[in-house]
């Protein structure tokens, strides 16, 4: 297998660059939903409406748009996005609908929910 090298390194680790590539494809699937994940999350509105369902478990569009002060309508595209992607899910009661983070999803956005930092001042 012939490599070309495309920088100005003297000589390429081929069995290193050949390592890396076999770990990216062993990965790409958990890649590729990570990277849709975090692409959702880069959303400041999304990435609240995230921590605030990681705080309270459910929430419904209303409960969203009076905490965020949005109108249920943007809410609710917001919403669309994630559960399209699975990350997060529902639950009905009656004419309401519940969201919450997928249970396949909590553990991974814990882990980054978790650096949010809270600047109230205990007295």
């Amino acid at each position: 297998m012939k490599f070309e090298t495309s920088c100005i390194r003297a000589e390429a680790d081929h069995v290193q660059i050949l390592r890396c590539k076999e770990d990216l494809n062993a990965v790409s699937t958990s890649i590729e939903a990570i990277s849709k994940i975090m692409a959702l999350a880069g959303n400041e509105v999304r990435f609240k409406i995230l921590f605030l369902l990681q705080r309270e478990t459910e929430l419904c569009p209303c409960d969203f748009a009076d905490i965020l002060e949005m109108s249920v309508p943007a809410i609710s595209q917001h919403l669309r996005k994630m559960r399209d992607v699975n990350v997060i899910s529902t639950r009905r009661e009656g004419q309401t609908i519940f969201y919450s983070i997928s249970k396949e999803n909590q553990a991974f956005l814990a882990a980054i929910l978790s650096n949010v930092v809270s600047e109230r001042k205990i007295a």
